[in-house]
């Protein structure tokens, strides 16, 4: 199709799909269960109004059996599905579906029995086979066809993250070998710096020698897509180390880390902007505190991370660049699984970071 780029191209099987991914193939998925119920009621309507006494009842019967579709669509596609099937709860999902499409097929049956004054005609335990057949069986095959919809759209926007994920990884790969150099000489400088520093100041030599681990940190293992908690902790505490030995006396840090921070692993680099970000736009009061506080902990098998800086109200631009890159990696890495919550005050600045691990 002419006129169209390779962003606008998804391969999907074999196949190549355009605008796969795009804004007006992503509203159509969305509208297409709308469409399909008001032509299933419209259609009840047109074809079986006489099975009914009266134009008006049969109006009441199809809203009733289009209301039921809608509601068990819905459910399924925005509770159990994500709840269940993503979470790779398969047994649970299938169990779920099944009695959830049962109990809305046989409260629907008992509804327009009462409806139509005639309850004997919808008796399930006397025309089991029957009501079954008419019910259930189509219940399932249209609740499964709204939920095929959800699945696709779904998928679409999978791709289009996994898409911009190449691409911006190979950005930073190209960026990251314009900028290389040579580590080995590197280290061998900071080696020789070392041994120049006298054996007594022992803090400019426990300085030196974090600020070698970070930066061999970054150099090696931050490669990898995920690194364990505990080197990106181990990385942390060694930046919040340097920055007590800057600071001094001036500033107040609060370091609290709980023992389960152990065992998984995340993004690297994930969590420093947020503590650089403190320190960068930390207040500089004389006769006041000036504290950051850092929280991180493990808690219902999430990741919660809580930074907070005393700030001067002169000082407009909290977060820049720095948080402007780890909310866009968040929405690509952790789609769904993550919340960000930034709260700004007069004399404080507060983040607050969810992770679903």
């Amino acid at each position: 199709m002419p006129g169209k780029t390779g962003k606008d191209r998804v391969r999907f099987g074999k196949f190549i799909v355009d605008d796969f991914g795009s804004e007006k193939y992503h509203t159509s998925l969305e509208v297409a269960p709308c469409f399909v119920l008001g032509g299933f009621g419209r259609g009840m309507v047109f074809f079986r109004y006489e099975d009914y006494s009266s134009k008006q009842l049969a109006l009441k019967v199809t809203l009733l059996k289009v209301a039921d579709l809608a509601f068990m669509v819905y459910v399924t596609n925005y509770l159990l599905i994500p709840r269940l099937l993503y979470r790779k709860r398969y047994f649970v999902f299938g169990v779920s579906f099944l009695l959830f499409i049962f109990a809305g097929s046989w409260l629907k049956i008992w509804l327009e029995g009462r409806l139509v004054h005639h309850p004997e005609l919808f008796d399930i335990l006397r025309r089991f086979r029957v009501l079954f057949y008419d019910n259930t069986i189509p219940h399932i095959l249209l609740v499964s066809t709204g939920a095929a919809f959800r699945l696709i759209l779904d998928y679409a926007a999978a791709q289009r993250r996994m898409a911009e994920m190449v691409r911006e990884n190979a950005a930073a790969e190209l960026n990251f070998l314009k900028s290389q150099i040579n580590p080995h000489f590197v280290f061998n400088s900071l080696n020789s710096v070392y041994f120049l520093i006298d054996k007594q100041n022992t803090a400019a030599r426990d300085s030196l020698e974090k600020f070698s681990d970070m930066l061999r940190y970054q150099l090696y293992e931050c490669s990898a897509q995920e690194v364990s908690i505990e080197k990106e902790v181990g990385y942390l505490k060694d930046y919040i180390s340097l920055q007590r030995l800057r600071r001094g006396d001036d500033c107040v840090i609060d370091l609290q880390l709980s023992p389960e921070l152990k065992g998984f692993r995340i993004a690297p680099l994930l969590l420093i902007p947020f503590v650089e970000n403190a320190f960068k736009h930390l207040s500089h009061y004389r006769n006041g505190k000036n504290t950051v506080r850092v929280r991180l902990e493990k808690e219902n098998g999430s990741l919660q991370f809580h930074v907070n800086n005393t700030r001067e109200e002169k000082t407009e631009r909290e977060g820049g660049i720095g948080l402007r890159n780890v909310q866009r990696r968040l929405e690509l890495l952790y789609p769904g699984r993550h919340s960000l919550v930034i709260g700004k005050l007069p004399d404080q600045f507060d983040i607050f970071l969810k992770l679903e691990i």
